[in-house]
């Protein structure tokens, strides 16, 4: 049986950069021992993908009003069609080394040993990262060497992106039951990820330390106006179906432990995370307040760009 399977509902393959970009990202996961992968959607190229690769392929994955997929529906689709115990969304232009399944097992079997101890009855969490970003301007040679070759790409041009904007989620089947309609793509249902996990108070392990993923970058010519999903309407949408925007500002400064050394342990208490601590303290304490309210308070420098943004420098 599978370790673990990945599920994805890539871009239509039309565009050249991102073709190339998405056939080597799924190339990659093919190469990870114990993985099970299914495509989801049925954008062009994706069905010519599965049948070059042997992988699974659903296409009538559910659509938002504008033809995109939607969260809920590429869950279902991936619960039911799974042979493994652990599933993991991911975005189709991440590029995954063996470090994945190496400290997937060991937070396995960590929390395994944690549940026993604590006589707990059941094994839930969510392991996420920070990726590195990289540009990628020809197809990933796998010939032998590939991740060593790629590592030191990374650490000579690529750059660690800043702890906001999950590009991974792995949880076991019974976690994540009941998902809104988020729409794929589009900014929030990732963060509201987070935040159901710490509300359902699951482990949310930051694997930033033991692993290394690696987003292909691109641009964004196949939305609207070839600008960043966060003006979206569709983000809007999400943000709605989130609870609000106070449900979507959590990010992997919210992870309650981190996979270091082979060791489950606290996060170091960095500014960003000290700021966020209290930002979540002071939500609780003042409830009543307007969410943007607590965070003028505890971010004063934002503010400030607001309010230089509305009047302009002067």
């Amino acid at each position: 049986m599978p370790l673990i399977t990945f599920f994805t509902a890539p871009k239509p393959f039309t565009n050249p950069h991102i073709a190339m970009i998405q056939r080597s990202a799924i190339k990659s996961w093919t190469l990870l021992e114990g993985a099970e992968i299914i495509l989801l959607g049925n954008e062009a190229g994706i069905a010519e993908i599965a049948r070059e690769f042997n992988l699974k392929h659903f296409p009538d994955v559910k659509l938002s009003e504008n033809g995109t997929p939607l969260i809920s529906s590429m869950f279902e689709l991936a619960r039911r069609n799974s042979t493994s115990e652990l599933l993991c969304i991911v975005n189709a232009d991440m590029i995954l080394m063996d470090d994945f399944v190496e400290a997937v097992m060991e937070c396995d079997s960590l929390l395994s040993h944690m549940q026993k101890q604590a006589s707990a009855p059941h094994k839930k969490f969510v392991l996420l990262s920070q990726r590195w970003d990289l540009d990628m301007t020809a197809p990933l040679d796998f010939a032998e060497g590939w991740e060593l070759k790629l590592r030191e790409s990374v650490r000579r041009q690529g750059q660690l992106h800043r702890p906001a904007g999950s590009d991974f989620f792995l949880f076991p089947k019974n976690c994540y039951q009941d998902i809104p309609n988020f729409t794929i793509g589009r900014a929030g249902w990732d963060n509201w990820m987070i935040y159901e996990a710490r509300k359902e108070k699951w482990a949310v392990i930051d694997c930033t330390p033991s692993l290394m993923i690696v987003h292909q970058n691109h641009d964004y010519s196949h939305l609207p106006g070839a600008k960043p999903h966060y003006d979206h309407p569709e983000t809007n949408e999400n943000i709605r179906l989130a609870g609000g925007r106070a449900n979507v500002r959590y990010t992997l400064l919210d992870a309650t432990r981190q996979l270091r050394n082979g060791k489950l342990v606290r996060p170091k208490l960095t500014s960003l995370r000290f700021t966020r601590t209290l930002e979540l303290i002071l939500r609780k304490v003042f409830f009543f307040l307007p969410e943007t309210t607590i965070e003028n308070i505890v971010r004063p420098k934002r503010w400030k760009k607001r309010i230089s943004k509305m009047f302009g420098n002067r």
